[in-house]
């Protein structure tokens, strides 16, 4: 079973920067795509960002250059590096990874709230 921790949420103020990880419990060369989705209060979730295994980045149309998705092998990490932060960024973020054999694995979720 594959386990996804995520952290790096946090109380940010607009214009901010924060930098979101996702740890995979095993090796994320085994993932088809890794990402994040986002969802905030009252609203349906959305995705975010992902990368398939080749290294192709795919962003929402809302993130307009604002964010960066990365990861590292040795870590097995993907990291969600957010600039320019707005208040409608504010959500919870959860990391999706969708394992070759076993499916679709969720995150427990990191709060991200852009404020003054």
């Amino acid at each position: 079973q594959v386990t996804l921790v995520e952290s790096g949420g946090d109380l940010v103020q607009p214009g901010g920067s924060l930098r979101l990880s996702c740890a995979a419990s095993g090796s994320i060369l085994n993932f088809v795509t890794m990402g994040w989705y986002r969802q905030a209060p009252e609203k349906e979730r959305e995705a975010v960002a992902l990368i398939t295994v080749a290294g192709t980045t795919r962003y929402g149309d809302f993130v307009k250059g604002r964010f960066t998705l990365s990861r590292d092998f040795a870590k097995n990490t993907v990291y969600l590096q957010m600039q320019s932060l707005k208040p409608e960024d504010t959500a919870v973020y959860y990391c999706n990874a969708v394992h070759r054999y076993s499916g679709d694995s969720w995150g427990q979720g990191t709060q991200v709230t852009v404020s003054s």
